[in-house]
């Protein structure tokens, strides 16, 4: 890995300027970004595990309350309740509604529009047309015409040729105050800047540039050196757990563990459980035929003081196999 490689330029005053921060910039950032990259490759590792072991199976389960509590509880009350109440009753309310509507509004407003409103209208129109237009032409038109064409058309040329007159003056006075004070600003403000910009600014600006270049390409070099070193560290880490922990845990489970598991499984689990279940089986037996003989006693009992033998089931449990 090489802290050299990047573009490399010709050695002017930025390519001096560059070769020189290059190494000692690449060196102190790779020696600040080590640490970090580190960390953050930590960070991702753990984000993932509690990603997939944690949060992605609590996401499900909360996912599933939800529909549980949220989704299942409306949609059985949509498919159920108001699905139901629309079909069967909203809707007949609705045509029923409509009826009622159709016949005690829209027929008796249909037949006053037709009998009532459109006759009187039809008049109206007749009024206006035959009596209210010539008078109002004869009242209003005639002399509006007169007054616009020989008092207020004339009183119009003469404000307009006024207007123009003063724009034109107007302009010329701004064209020379804005003409004096463009050469003013120019002078005094602009020219000074553009000194100040061209001698100072700008090489200021061009060798910042080249450290923030040269800084950003250390950063990305560190950053890749850094990801190589972290996983190299990462992978020594888990060669060193895995001799430490986990292959000793599997060499005691497999040869310790196991052997011992099955000793005191095959010596002492198992004949335990088979004794447990012939004591078991022999309690069953002895509890049947105390059964059985009790019934027997109460059944003789029965017959010596001349009493119902019983039910006709007792018999029949009586002859049932003692094996069942």
């Amino acid at each position: 890995m090489d802290l050299e490689k990047g573009p490399r330029e010709e050695p002017g005053g930025e390519g001096r300027l560059a070769v020189a921060l290059r190494m000692p910039v690449r060196i102190v950032v790779l020696v600040l970004v080590v640490p970090v990259r580190m960390v953050w490759d930590a960070l991702v590792v753990a984000g993932r595990f509690l990603g997939d072991r944690v949060f992605r199976p609590v996401g499900r389960a909360l996912l599933w309350v939800g529909r549980a509590v949220l989704v299942w509880p409306f949609v059985a009350l949509w498919r159920w309740v108001l699905v139901p109440l629309w079909r069967w009753v909203l809707v007949p309310l609705g045509v029923a509604l409509r009826w009622l509507g159709t016949v005690l509004v829209v027929v008796p407003a249909a037949a006053l529009y037709r009998w009532v409103l459109t006759p009187l209208g039809h008049a109206a129109v007749w009024f206006c047309a035959r009596v209210l237009t010539p008078l109002g032409r004869g009242l209003f038109v005639v002399p509006a015409v007169w007054l616009y064409r020989w008092v207020l058309t004339p009183v119009g040329h003469a404000l307009l040729w006024c207007g123009r007159g003063l724009a034109w003056l107007g302009s010329l006075l701004v064209t020379g105050i804005g003409t004096a004070l463009y050469w003013t600003v120019r002078v005094l403000v602009v020219l000074p800047v553009y000194a100040v910009w061209r001698r100072l600014l700008a090489p200021v600006g061009r060798a910042l540039a080249v450290v923030a270049r040269e800084v950003g390409a250390a950063f990305g070099h560190a950053w890749r050196i850094a990801g190589y070193i972290s996983l190299a560290v990462g992978r020594a880490l888990a060669v060193f757990f895995r001799w430490t922990l986990v292959e000793p845990a599997r060499w005691v489970y497999r040869t310790v563990l196991t052997p011992v598991g099955h000793v005191v499984r095959d010596a002492v689990l198992r004949p335990v459980a088979e004794a447990a279940r012939s004591v078991g089986r022999v309690t069953r037996d002895a509890l049947r035929s105390v059964r059985v003989t009790a019934r027997q006693v109460r059944r003789d009992v029965r017959r010596a003081l001349g009493m119902p033998a019983g039910p006709a089931g007792i018999g029949r449990r009586e002859r049932r196999p003692a094996g069942r």
